[in-house]
């Protein structure tokens, strides 16, 4: 063979091989990888649904925690101590007011709409007291106390009239139970308004002055006194 045999043999080889194309289409290529990729082999330990939106929501919360440390005096340290001191604000409202239900108003009234007498009440109260209802039972209780008030004339019927306006109106007739009207009061509202659980010492005391009250004989005014003479 003869060299210039040989160089044509060599130049028809390079002229094949640039006859390859170096280059695959953009779109194909990409179709062909995504066909490659989407066989279940390269997705066994992918996470689930669930673990990548568990990884979303840390994601965003690292960004807000991070944000407010670069705002907070003192860093990640200063941020903590400010959301501690949150945390025991909020515990000691929450046991200082209890669970917040609704807020009282003046036009919370005493009784509802179906008028009962004191025993009615009274048996009621006792109902709940034997089944360990100790709110029921104070509710009822003090409701037994203001119409047992009412049916002996010490207080004038009203409809609308509040805990808190019984034991002040009863106070007046009944001056040395006054305080303990008051704080039976308040013990209604915080069980009835504010949340409160009542417990069986709440109610023994509200039973006890039930039965003071019964036996208690209201001071007369001076000009009732006078009249009587």
């Amino acid at each position: 063979m003869s060299i210039t045999g040989g160089t044509t043999t060599a130049g028809l080889l390079f002229r094949a091989n640039d006859d390859v194309p170096v280059d695959i289409p953009r779109v194909p290529a990409r179709e062909a990888a995504e066909r490659e990729l989407s066989k279940p082999m390269y997705h066994e330990n992918d996470p689930n649904l669930v673990e990548r939106g568990l990884d979303r929501f840390w994601e965003w919360l690292g960004g807000i925690f991070d944000a407010a440390a670069g705002a907070a005096p003192g860093g990640p340290l200063g941020l903590v101590v400010i959301v501690l001191i949150v945390i025991a604000l909020v515990a000691a409202l929450w046991w200082r007011l209890g669970t917040p239900h609704r807020t009282l108003t003046t036009g919370d009234a005493l009784f509802d709409d179906r008028p009962r007498s004191a025993a009615q009440h009274r048996e009621t109260a006792e109902s709940h007291a034997a089944a360990g209802r100790w709110s029921q039972a104070v509710q009822e209780r003090m409701r037994a106390i203001v119409r047992s008030l009412e049916e002996r004339a010490l207080l004038d019927p009203r409809p609308g009239r509040t805990a808190d306006e019984a034991a002040a109106d009863a106070g007046r007739p009944l001056p040395a139970h006054a305080d303990a009207l008051r704080a039976a009061s308040r013990t209604f509202d915080d069980v009835t308004y504010g949340g409160r659980t009542a417990d069986q010492q709440a109610y023994l005391r509200l039973r006890d002055l039930d039965g003071d009250l019964e036996r208690a004989k209201p001071q007369l005014s001076t000009t009732a006194q006078g009249a009587a003479e």
